[in-house]
């Protein structure tokens, strides 16, 4: 029997799942997702994307390789994807109490009791799953004993997530030739680490500033949480970066943002697309590929204007994986090049967008 004090999570049908409290003892509410990756605990939870968001993890041990150490190189954390946890609560099916690996310098426990970060364990995560897949993604609360249970179900939707998790001011990456702007709308760092290993410098906005007063070569749009339609002055600003013409990459938020820039509308998924293993097809080719997802909504392809096409297909459901101009460098992607911790399949559409760069400074 744990010695944790109980915690249940008691979702909005009223379904509750009694488990054992670790982390930070304390009570919240929030949207309930769930991921299907095998690794990468510290990536996901550091994910901007997650802002607000109770996460179920469905792979069943949890905790057993730790958590790494915090190391900076070149002005960003090495081995996590922010410089803090946004997940809202994490839920789990096992938690391992013994961590063993080389770059672990604490426990998960302990860096959730760090970050004030609460932790359900010893719940069925596949029920939990299984609800969400049939009935669609729901609000939901972490209730600690002793801590009392929320007075009630937080939609994170509701609010501009990007402008809580976006960067504060103006900061600059790297020292290449080509000057990248990186519209931060809770960017992973993994994205700047693949631009600057391409030979670019990387000047990181916050969402709602105008980078078109700014000399730049090309425009990188980032991922981010919440309702796209929350970010009016970063669509603003994107239909201003068309008009210049210089060549842009969107990448998940970023990739709905620019389809709303370029005429389309967006829709909420049913329980989303938060995974290490998620199929796109290359629209027109026979190439597949196998990809990182975390996101709660998707682009309605049908509603693009004529002079745009489908670049990607999710092959598990048909949804749009990505847009893409046909004459000018303009292109988005719904899943992750950049992933981290994985796969990289798709990280060749870095050297694409260098490529358009390059061959639009000629």
């Amino acid at each position: 029997m744990s010695q944790n004090p109980k915690a249940r999570l008691i979702l909005e049908d009223g379904t509750s799942f009694e488990g054992y409290s670790f982390g930070a003892a304390r009570s919240v509410s929030g949207e309930v997702v769930f991921n299907t990756a095998m690794t990468g605990y510290p990536e996901s939870l550091t994910d901007p994307s997650y802002s607000g968001q109770i996460l179920v993890i469905t792979y069943p041990l949890v905790g057993n390789y730790g958590v790494p150490r915090h190391e900076v190189q070149d002005h960003l954390e090495k081995f996590y994807e922010s410089d803090r946890i946004h997940i809202r609560a994490l839920v789990i099916s096992d938690y391992s109490f013994e961590y063993s690996h080389w770059n672990a310098v604490e426990s998960l426990d302990a860096w959730l009791r760090d970050n004030d970060v609460p932790g359900v364990y010893g719940v069925d995560t596949r029920q939990i799953t299984k609800i969400i897949r049939e009935r669609g993604v729901m609000l939901g609360k972490v209730a600690v004993e002793g801590c009392g249970v929320p007075e009630e179900f937080v939609d994170p939707n509701r609010e501009n997530l990007v402008a809580k998790v976006s960067a504060g001011g103006v900061e600059t990456y790297g020292d290449g030739e080509l000057r990248i702007v990186l519209v931060d709308c809770g960017c992973k760092y993994n994205i700047v680490r693949c631009l600057t290993k391409r030979g670019a410098t990387v000047i990181r906005v916050p969402w709602d500033f105008d980078f078109t007063q700014l000399e730049y070569d090309g425009v990188m749009l980032s991922n981010g949480p919440g309702d796209p339609q929350m970010c009016g002055k970063t669509i603003e600003n994107i239909r201003k970066a068309m008009a210049i013409g210089k060549p842009i990459f969107g990448i998940c938020l970023g990739n709905q943002l620019l389809s709303i820039a370029a005429g389309a509308t967006t829709y909420k998924l049913k329980y989303g697309h938060r995974s290490h293993n998620q199929p796109a097809l290359m629209v027109g080719t026979n190439t597949a590929v196998i990809t990182s997802q975390n996101h709660g909504y998707a682009v309605d392809t049908t509603t693009l204007d004529p002079d745009w096409e489908p670049y990607f297909v999710n092959l598990n459901d048909n949804t749009s994986e990505g847009i893409r101009h046909k004459t000018k460098p303009f292109f988005s992607v719904q899943f992750h090049p950049e992933a981290s911790s994985g796969p990289v399949d798709t990280e060749f559409l870095f050297d694409h967008f260098i490529e358009n760069i390059r061959n639009a400074k000629r």
